[in-house]
């Protein structure tokens, strides 16, 4: 297989793992209204003040809010501590 030929393949491979990847509905954005909670995902990413909630909780939200935080963090914690160890 000549280079030419193996360029063009690799380029045409590259272009549908891009797309595979740009089109895949693992985002866990509902296709109904989903290009505007993809928007307000983006907002929140630059402007956390703008997404915090800021009503009141159904009865033992609260506590499983924090126990998730909580969870996150930690999580989050540890991928930090074994990326640095390396």
């Amino acid at each position: 297989m000549s280079i030419q030929m193996l360029s063009r393949c690799s380029v045409a491979l590259l272009l549908v793992a891009l797309m595979s990847g740009c089109s895949s509905g693992s985002s866990g954005v509902s296709h109904r209204g989903g290009e505007q909670a993809s928007a307000t995902s983006s907002e929140c990413r630059w402007n956390r003040s703008k997404c915090m909630y800021e009503g009141a909780y159904e009865p033992g939200e609260r506590d499983y809010a924090e126990a998730e935080a909580r969870r996150l963090n930690q999580a989050s914690s540890r991928s930090l501590r074994r990326r640095s160890i390396r």
